[in-house]
């Protein structure tokens, strides 16, 4: 691939900083922008602190950095369940605003982070592709299904250059610990306090987790100059209960993970689990990275993190 200028939008975050180190690995000029103070630790990044839809800083910074992709989210599917406005003020707007400034440089290529684990709310069908239909049961994931439908419009009205990613649970080292979202993560820092995790439902709601490595390859892959455009499932298509989850955790940690049940919310989807084809085949991208693997990967991380603090 030959040498590309990246601005990653919300780059800041866990997705953003392992994207933004693989692009300069790859000899990129990457720029990141983030909401919050921006202290890249990788050489070669330069870094801007903004809210994402300041049209001035867009319109200085896009003349140089052609490709967009678009990680910034600030809710999960509980921060924002009883408020449709949060949701559509912090993230359906601000991106509605960079669309149309960035009708003003065409062309300009986009790569857009939607979620896989909340658009299809309980498919009949596991796995499932990007045809099947898409019913949230969250604000967020309407958010997100908002922000896909305005980006197809985009795209047919300047030239099909905007693709949409669908990615499933993202876990891996260097993961921050937030409330309500990251089953992985949450559970080795309860494994590691030896303290007791909420579980909300009967423990059998059944996700799709992918590794942050394997994400970072599949954006990769998409970034590519050849790479065709369109809407995009990245997961593992393996399913795995958080009941299961729990006993891989305790295996891998050789700890207990105790728990305190709650009852099931209506935010949370039951089961979901992506089918990739569409990307295996649009790029020749298979995961690598098995579930048991990753964890530990994870697990070490967090306990050098630890005696580190």
């Amino acid at each position: 691939m030959s040498q590309q200028s990246v601005l990653l939008l919300g780059g800041n975050g866990f997705l953003g900083t392992a994207l933004a180190r693989r692009l300069v690995k790859e000899g990129c000029e990457v720029c990141v922008v983030g909401r919050r103070t921006v202290n890249s630790a990788i050489e070669g990044v330069v870094t801007r602190q903004a809210h994402l839809d300041n049209v001035a800083m867009l319109r200085e910074l896009l003349p140089a950095y052609r490709t967009v992709v678009h990680l910034a989210s600030t809710t999960t599917p509980g921060s924002s369940a009883h408020s449709p406005v949060r949701e559509t003020e912090e993230n359906v707007l601000p991106a509605l605003r960079l669309l149309e400034v960035l009708a003003e440089f065409e062309p300009v290529r986009l790569i857009y982070a939607s979620s896989g684990g909340t658009l299809y709310g309980n498919p009949a069908v596991l796995p499932v592709t990007e045809d099947q239909p898409l019913w949230p049961l969250s604000n967020h994931g309407v958010g997100k299904v908002a922000v896909e439908g305005f980006l197809r419009v985009y795209g047919r009205q300047h030239g099909d250059r905007v693709t949409i990613l669908r990615p499933s649970n993202v876990y891996g080292p260097a993961q921050p610990l937030r409330e309500g979202f990251g089953a992985i993560r949450t559970m080795l820092e309860y494994v590691r306090r030896g303290e007791a995790m909420e579980f909300w439902g009967d423990g059998e709601a059944v996700r799709d987790f992918l590794f942050i490595e394997d994400w970072v390859e599949a954006c990769w892959q998409l970034l590519a100059p050849e790479a065709p455009v369109g809407v995009y499932n990245i997961g593992v298509g393996v399913g795995c209960s958080l009941n299961s989850l729990r006993a891989v955790v305790e295996r891998v940690t050789g700890r207990e993970l105790r728990v305190n049940w709650r009852p099931a919310r209506s935010v949370d989807v039951r089961g979901v689990v992506l089918d990739s084809t569409r990307l295996q085949a649009a790029t020749g991208w298979v995961p690598q990275v098995t579930l048991e693997e990753g964890i530990w990967q994870m697990w070490e991380w967090l306990q050098e993190s630890a005696q580190g603090d």
